[in-house]
């Protein structure tokens, strides 16, 4: 039997408003209020009609069930939040969304929360018997209203992420590789399911990780690739050992909110590789190839807690902290029992 510990009780929208859920002809609208949302909290607008439209066409995400607007008097998208439970096991449930600055104080995040935690309780039944179940919403650091409605909802701040930058004014350095080490890019057609096992494989040490099929990651990972009018495969970077992959780092022309911005989305090394500075070379790789195309300001996303020692790592290549795009990860557990995801690092 599931345990279902929800604590919010549903409420009403203020007199005038509308909910209901979105659909691809809201793109525009959402676009509006998303970006109105980051401006005033973060002084960025990362979030245009291709990045919303990839995400709501994701495998696995459903917009008739997963996802809610509000709709102001006026007939203004003012608020859109998101479920997102697809991923098996379920013992995570991620939400996110946002209430448009002019119409905050209101009432519509607590109703936007109720519909969240009812649609979340659902996934419930999907959950491996015995397995804790938690809700998971990362809110930026410069968004106190945020920060208090989930604090009164009963979620708890358990992990910080940040953005970590560097801002170049000559060529970095040249890579010092380990031994044997060459480095090549992606061969689309070729690597994208090679790449994505190391990614897993190099992730399991992160805080909160939990081991999904294969298949379902694979499904997911070509629609994000192939639904990035910027994925440049000549940046994606791989550390070859043989005919093994050492190690990633997959990176990006234009940071999501920044195009004045580099940005390394995913830097991974699998553990045979580690402590032979392949992480750091593969680093300074990354930062002399987006220079060399016009970008001395790069930026990457980190656990500031992490497990493998991250931050420190960033540090040593001559990056820091950016105090305006600092995240918060509130939690509720919906249901207590056994560990699933990666807390510490054994072996």
């Amino acid at each position: 039997m599931n345990t279902r510990v929800i604590g919010i009780t549903h409420q009403n929208l203020p007199s005038g408003y509308q909910t209901r859920p979105a659909t691809l002809g809201d793109l525009a609208a959402t676009v509006a209020t998303l970006n109105a949302a980051y401006e005033a909290s973060i002084g960025a607008a990362p979030f245009n009609a291709d990045t919303l439209t990839r995400d709501w066409t994701e495998p696995g995400f459903n917009l008739e069930s997963d996802s809610r607007l509000v709709i102001s008097p006026s007939g203004q998208v003012v608020g859109y939040y998101e479920v997102w439970d697809a991923t098996e096991p379920v013992v995570r449930v991620m939400i996110w969304g946002q209430v448009h600055p002019d119409h905050r104080n209101r009432g519509l995040g607590t109703y936007l929360m109720s519909w969240v935690e009812e649609r979340a309780a659902q996934a419930l039944d999907r959950a491996p018997n015995g397995a804790r179940v938690v809700l998971h919403a990362y809110v930026t650091s410069a968004n106190p209203e945020a920060r208090k409605l989930f604090e009164n909802l009963g979620y708890r701040s358990i992990r910080q992420s940040w953005r970590m930058v560097t801002h170049l004014d000559r060529m970095p350095i040249e890579a010092q590789w380990p031994a044997d080490i060459r480095v090549r890019t992606l061969r689309i057609g070729q690597d994208e399911a090679d790449v994505l096992q190391v990614v897993r494989e190099a992730f399991k040490d992160h805080w909160g990780f939990v081991e999904t099929p294969f298949d379902h990651d694979l499904e997911r990972w070509a629609h994000r690739i192939n639904h990035d009018s910027e994925f440049d495969p000549s940046l994606w970077f791989l550390a070859m050992d043989g005919n093994q992959i050492a190690g990633v780092s997959l990176c990006r022309l234009n940071a999501f909110d920044d195009p004045e911005m580099g940005w390394v989305e995913i830097l991974g090394v699998r553990r045979p590789w580690r402590r032979q500075g392949l992480a750091l070379a593969l680093l300074h790789h990354s930062f002399r190839e987006l220079y060399a195309r016009g970008k001395p300001a790069i930026g990457l996303g980190v656990d500031a807690q992490s497990l493998t020692g991250a931050t420190r790592l960033y540090e040593r290549a001559g990056m820091h902290p950016d105090p305006s795009h600092q995240f918060d990860l509130f939690e509720k557990e919906l249901r207590p029992g056994y560990e699933l995801s990666t807390q510490s690092i054994e072996g």
